[in-house]
């Protein structure tokens, strides 16, 4: 790691604690502001009332009277449509009527012939709560039509003409003959729910240009989860184009919009583990997408809002549309049965991560789930597996360093020698020719280690997002999807309100495994070197706690796992595998010979002494 890489790293870090410090001072002011205005608004209210109160002292006989005076007429409502019917669904009271699955609970309301509410059934929220989806009351599914004029299917009451077990239909018919008719099916043992939306006999009243219909949803997702923050990081609004290789979105925790003019196969109101899904089979023309997280201290996550457009053929005397909606877990096995690429909303990471995390990660997690129902025991055997795949390549890495560790003498004699920083150059090939007689290269455990990267990197992605870790317990934690902690407070401090503590052990795990790597490494009077080994030491180990203090305890567990067995193998290697007396016999008996010399090495030589040739007639 050069220079730079290291002011890059302390950059990062400072960065992220002056963020921290700046969100947490944002909040304060927020609060003092908004604690402003309520005094305001106090202060107005009083002095209105001060001035009321004595203008009534002033005026005794008109404050009565203004008392005792009826409140005025309501003017009559003015009709909203010219057709009748359609007046009287506007002012119809709503009714709710009920389909249940072994899996959802729907709730439709004859109000707009929508869904009211759905409650997913066999999960609670992290406060032991029945688990809506799609909240009562806060939920707007609605068409719009011109028939001739704009008909907005929420604003009118729909009459129930047909109900079963699975199935309601509910028409809202016109005066001069037609009906909107909406058709809803929920499928057995099925978190699907299809619905057909159809314009019977409205041929006459569907203008011959009018090739569309627009969909409006509107939803208030609620909070299910224990963590605020790592909820809304992987919550977010999904799009889907056809035949794409995977979904579009906005959110992760930040407002945004999206307007797109192509075609939309599906979309997704996704919170962390479920996902409110509605499909298009035929395609949407046109979608226009926003999302916005409300604030902490409240029930709800997220608003989300989709205006969408769909395609019609006018002119027929029955014109369906078909939708097909899903309501459930956001499961990859159960996402990808349905066929519509609805699993591509799980973030498992890009290619080549994703196909590991598919065709590895998530079927060794599913067969040993198969046999064990403790998911603390299941991560243990996942990193032992991992572990003993990566061993082949990890080996090199290790028994480099330990061998390295070995020439740790032999590295003090040429600080010692060269102590002078215009030495550095003599410095280094010295220790490249002690290195090359020793039989180690210092490059060797770099590429093991890059191998192993994507490997961290998916599990990275896979925990957070795995609805089996969801509200399992283990050891003192109690939900392994989300942070486990054993210290709380009230007031944010860089950005924390909480210590968990499997991140705090990773943590030190990682300090002294980090520790136990440099025993062998001698920076002697090289600044560069002794800033390198500080930031692997000590700085390292802190962005890691406050990466990981938020996510999930069962992904600080897997890391924690992993320091705990590479320090093993590390220890393993040194003291049963690599012989330091060996090594040290090695270069003794090399010391008369001249090392050998490596092409790359040559031509690195070559190179320097051609610049200290030029630096020579630079002089002159």
């Amino acid at each position: 790691m050069d220079k730079n890489s290291i002011i890059g790293f302390v950059l990062i870090f400072l960065i992220m604690l002056g963020f921290f410090g700046y969100q947490s001072r944002q909040v304060q002011k927020q609060q003092a502001y908004q604690a402003q205005l309520d005094s305001i608004a106090a202060a107005e209210a009083y002095a209105q009332w001060q001035q009321d109160s004595i203008w009534r002292a002033n005026n005794p006989e008109a404050a009565a009277a203004a008392e005792a005076a009826p409140a005025p007429a309501a003017a009559p409502a003015a009709p909203v449509y010219s057709d009748s019917l359609l007046n009287a669904a506007a002012s119809a009271e709503a009714q709710l009527i009920t389909l249940s699955n072994e899996k959802l609970e729907v709730t439709f309301t004859t109000r707009g012939a929508q869904p009211y509410s759905v409650l997913v059934k066999d999960y609670l929220t992290y406060g032991k709560e029945p688990l809506y989806l799609l909240q009562p009351g806060k939920t707007e599914l609605g068409y719009v039509i011109y028939a001739p004029t704009a008909v907005d299917t929420r604003k009118f009451n729909f009459q129930v003409a047909e109900t079963t077990d699975s199935t309601v239909v509910m028409r809202l018919p016109f005066a001069q003959g037609g009906y909107i008719e909406q058709k809803y099916t929920l499928s057995k043992d099925s978190y699907s729910v299809n619905e057909t939306v159809s314009f019977v006999g409205m041929g006459h009243l569907i203008p011959r240009n009018v090739g569309s219909i627009d969909v409006d949803f509107d939803a208030i997702i609620p909070r299910m989860e224990k963590g605020y923050k790592n909820e809304t990081q992987y919550s977010r609004l999904n799009y889907y184009f056809p035949e794409d290789s995977k979904p579009g979105n906005i959110g992760n925790g930040r407002r945004g919009e999206k307007r797109f003019n192509n075609n939309i196969e599906w979309f997704a109101f996704q919170q962390q583990f479920f996902s409110a899904i509605m499909r298009a089979p035929g395609n949407f023309s046109y979608g226009e997408f926003s999302i916005d997280f409300l604030p902490k201290g409240g029930e709800d996550l997220m608003h989300c809002k989709a205006g969408m457009r769909a395609d019609i053929t006018p002119g027929a005397e029955r014109i369906d549309v078909p939708f097909e909606f899903y309501f459930g877990p956001n499961n990859y096995k159960g996402l990808k049965a349905y066929g519509h690429s609805y699993e591509k909303v799980i973030p498992l990471g890009g290619k080549i991560i994703g196909l590991f995390t598919k065709y590895f990660i998530i079927p060794m997690f599913d067969w040993l789930h198969t046999g064990i129902a403790n998911f603390g025991l299941i991560i243990l055997l996942m990193t032992i597996a991992i572990k003993i795949v990566v061993l082949p390549f990890a080996y090199k890495s290790y028994s480099s360093s330990a061998k390295m560790a070995a020439l740790k003498p032999f590295m003090e004699k040429i600080n010692a020698k060269y102590p002078k920083q215009e030495d550095a150059m003599k410095k280094q090939q010295e220790t490249m020719a002690l290195y090359r007689k020793a039989g180690v290269s210092p490059m060797g455990g770099c590429l093991p280690m890059l191998l192993q990267m994507p490997i961290l990197w998916a599990m990275f992605r896979f925990f957070p997002a795995s609805i089996e870790l969801r509200q399992q317990p283990f050891l003192w934690a109690e939900d392994l999807s989300a942070y486990d902690d054993i210290i709380h407070w009230n007031t944010s401090i860089l950005g924390m309100d909480h210590i968990s503590l499997f991140a705090l052990l990773m943590a030190v795990s990682m300090f002294f495994y980090s520790k136990i790597t440099m025993q062998g490494q001698n920076a002697g009077n090289d600044p560069n070197a002794k800033m390198m080994q500080a930031m692997s030491l000590y700085m390292m180990p802190i962005m890691m706690f406050f990466i990981c203090n938020n996510l999930s305890s069962g992904l600080s567990y897997y890391y924690l796992l992993s320091n705990i067995i590479t320090f093993a193998e590390t220890f393993i290697i040194r003291k049963w595998v690599v012989n330091p007396e060996e090594v040290v016999a090695k270069v003794k008996a090399a010391e008369d010979k001249p090392a050998p010399k490596s092409k790359w090495q040559q031509r690195l030589e070559e190179a320097q002494k051609m610049q200290r040739e030029m630096q020579k007639k630079g002089r002159r």
